[in-house]
This record gives structure tokens, C-alpha cells and sequence, in this order.
């Protein structure tokens, strides 16, 4: 199971780039794209799309991959995270159905 850092770095180093060329492309700090391959620092919703588009990866599975590292984050040390994630999906299902 791949993190947000994990897929950018794979992908970039399947394109044969350097850090400096990513970040030159992208207008991004090549220090903090070093700290999101690392999973040292987590990128803004804007930045995740410029790295899918950049790199041709489907957007929905790197906004997957970003969101799910960041509520694993909050999550991993509470005993009871199976009953928080249960409960925050049936709250997402009551403001989907709520906002048609």
C-alpha cells in the first residue's frame, strides 16, 4: 500500500526526472517536494492535482492515496479507530444524502 510520497517518487523516478526538474515544472520548492516523497510534509489539494496532471496520474487516486495518508495519521494511535472510521463513514453518507 503506496503512500501520497510513495506514488510521486515512484513516478518520478519511472520518468527518469530529478527533483530539480519536477520542481522547476510544478513551481515548487524542490526541498519541500524531497519532504512530500518522504512524507515529511503533507502537500495542499492544489499541489496533489499539479502532481497527478504533471506525471499522468488519475487524480482520483492520488487524492485517494493523500487523503487516506492523512486520516491514517490521525488515526493510528487511537484504540478505538475501527469505531471512529464507522462512524465518520455514516456521517458522510448523511451529509451526501442531505446535500441533494
Amino acid at each position: 500500500m503506496d503512500s501520497f510520497g510513495d506514488i510521486i517518487r515512484k513516478a518520478r523516478e519511472e520518468k527518469g526526472l530529478l527533483l530539480r526538474q519536477v520542481a522547476a515544472a510544478l513551481e515548487i520548492d524542490q526541498a519541500i517536494i524531497s519532504k512530500f516523497e518522504r512524507g515529511d510534509r503533507k502537500p495542499s489539494k492544489e499541489q496533489v492535482e499539479k502532481f497527478a496532471e504533471f506525471y499522468g496520474i488519475a487524480k482520483k487516486t492520488l487524492i485517494t492515496s493523500w487523503l487516506s495518508d492523512q486520516i491514517a495519521s490521525v488515526l493510528y494511535e487511537q484504540e478505538n479507530f475501527e469505531e471512529i472510521l464507522k462512524v465518520a463513514e455514516e456521517k458522510a453518507r448523511y451529509f451526501t444524502k442531505n446535500k441533494e
